[in-house]
């Protein structure tokens, strides 16, 4: 099973040698790292050009994030695609290996993990601790979602279900896991572990004024897909992060 690992990065030199050091110490026996990049202007070109693992790198202008990652998923030739950002890093040396061992073992469309937020400078200390829980597809009306960057899902799932849709500037991520498994019954399976370790100060959570064009957006996912939520799905949402800063702290 070869897994891609879909990075993309704008002005990431600060960064993202973590990012690319993270995946090329996986066990994994078989791993595609695709980069790309918005035309970085900071030294972040240089960076990816070191790493001799990553097999595809481009860099050129986009219009943000969620085409950066449909570019990537056009390139990819593995079995099964993951994204991680480019200010993330996998937990440890066998991440990629315990999702392939995962999926095999459950036959599973997707899986998932729990994810760490941590400090942006220190990445052992953690600040919140997304623990997702065993998968049961109502639990989106609840406001559930598994982390992003924990998220892999067979290739041909993308081909027939489609990309990230652009029009969504910070939820696209949200709208594309919703759509995949709870409008199309994609079958996903739990890796009870932390997998990735994410710098705080992502876009969805960088303000309360970002929160709030995130609340939109995720009742937009819903709408787009002619779904209909709970009552109160989209406030459950964030209120369901609150548990995560109380285990953190113990």
């Amino acid at each position: 099973m070869t897994i891609t690992v879909i990075t993309v990065s704008h002005n990431s030199a600060a960064t993202i040698r973590d990012t690319l050091e993270s995946v090329r110490q996986q066990t994994h026996p078989t791993v595609e790292h695709i980069v790309v990049d918005g035309a970085s202007t900071d030294g972040t070109v240089g960076i990816v050009q070191e790493f001799g693992h990553v097999a595809r790198f481009i860099s050129e202008p986009d219009q943000g994030l969620y085409e950066a990652m449909n570019k990537g998923i056009a390139l990819a030739t593995g079995d099964v695609i993951g994204i991680l950002n480019s200010d993330d890093v996998y937990a440890g040396p066998n991440a990629l290996a315990h999702i392939a061992d995962m999926l095999k073992k459950t036959g599973a469309g997707a899986a998932y993990a729990d994810l760490n937020y941590v400090h942006p400078r220190v990445l052992h200390r953690t600040i919140r601790h997304w623990r997702s829980g065993v998968y049961a597809r109502e639990q989106f009306r609840f406001g559930w979602m598994p982390p992003h960057p924990t998220f892999f899902v067979h290739r041909k799932h993308y081909e027939t279900l489609g990309g990230y849709d652009t029009h969504f500037r910070i939820a696209a991520d949200y709208e594309l896991m919703l759509r995949f498994l709870y409008k199309n019954h994609v079958s996903a399976c739990y890796l009870p572990e932390v997998l990735v370790l994410m710098r705080t100060g992502g876009i969805s959570n960088a303000s309360l004024r970002h929160r709030w064009h995130a609340h939109r957006e995720d009742r937009r996912a819903w709408i787009k897909n002619g779904l209909r939520p709970g009552l109160f799905t989209h406030w459950l949402k964030p209120i369901r992060k609150i548990p995560q800063y109380w285990v953190a702290g113990h």
